[in-house]
């Protein structure tokens, strides 16, 4: 097996700032794809959601990670498991970003693959639901890459930059459920 160039983590507060600059540094190509809020892009925000994200966790609600580099350490990205169910269905939501100069070398399908594996194993998901917009084909094929299977189009679904857009949804099956 490769070496892993990525790493996952959970966040700590000690990350604010150098989450605040990723936010920075990404914001026009960010708010391509996602709702924009102003407020992520400040320092105190960053920390707020980081001592929130312990909550939510230890609660069972959403779980945060950080994507590193492998060879420096530094964030280049995030992942979430939000919107979880548990009871009969199981299942959570799967949304990330990944700093633009990183993107298209394949670091976000490593990071998702080792999310999912954590969802699965540690958490005991039986599906993980994906959606991305249809004029992002890189997120979409980050999913396909990492195992996530196309169902179907989420119409007028995400309103992102005062536009209500359809979002392509794929999602994965815990495979010792099948």
């Amino acid at each position: 097996m490769s070496e892993q160039r990525v790493y996952v983590r959970f966040p700590e507060d000690a990350d604010a700032e150098e989450l605040t600059a990723m936010y920075k540094h990404n914001r026009e190509f960010f708010e391509k794809f996602s709702p924009s809020n102003l407020e992520v892009y400040t320092e105190e925000h960053q920390l707020q959601m980081i001592i929130k994200s312990k909550a939510d966790r230890a609660e069972d609600r959403k779980y945060d990670f950080m994507v590193c580099h492998t060879e420096d350490d530094r964030i280049i990205g995030n992942i979430g498991l939000s919107f979880v169910a548990r009871g009969p269905l199981q299942s959570c939501m799967i949304g990330y970003s990944l700093d633009q100069d990183y993107n298209g070398k394949g670091y976000m399908t490593e990071a998702v693959k080792q999310v999912v594996r954590y969802a699965f194993v540690e958490l005991k998901f039986h599906r993980i639901i994906g959606e991305a917009s249809p004029r992002n084909p890189g997120s979409i094929r980050v999913l396909e890459n990492a195992g996530f299977h196309k169902e179907g189009i989420s119409r007028s679904n995400v309103k992102i930059n005062g536009v209500w857009e359809d979002h392509q949804v794929l999602a994965i099956i815990n495979p010792a459920d099948l």
